[in-house]
């Protein structure tokens, strides 16, 4: 598998909610990772990614590191 480039420009997103925060925790399964990232506001977002995309990006706490989320769907629930 090839390596990710760490010095490669800025890439520009058609993403608009990236969210900038700090990993937590990175817990690896056989086949998923689950990241916890702790945001600016303290609020937390966890990401569940391939062991794969986790070992390739080398992510350990500590790392400043950027959510992306893109979705066409928000799903709301009320009792």
């Amino acid at each position: 598998m090839a390596s990710l480039t760490t010095s490669l420009p800025t890439m520009r997103l058609s993403a608009r909610n990236q969210l900038e925060g700090v990993v937590v925790r990175v817990e690896h399964g056989v086949v998923m990772s689950t990241v916890v990232i702790r945001l600016v506001g303290g609020q937390e977002v966890v990401s569940a990614i391939t062991k794969d995309s986790a070992d390739s990006l080398a992510l350990a706490e500590g790392d400043s590191v950027k959510a992306v989320i893109k979705a066409t769907e928000v799903i709301i629930g009320k009792d």
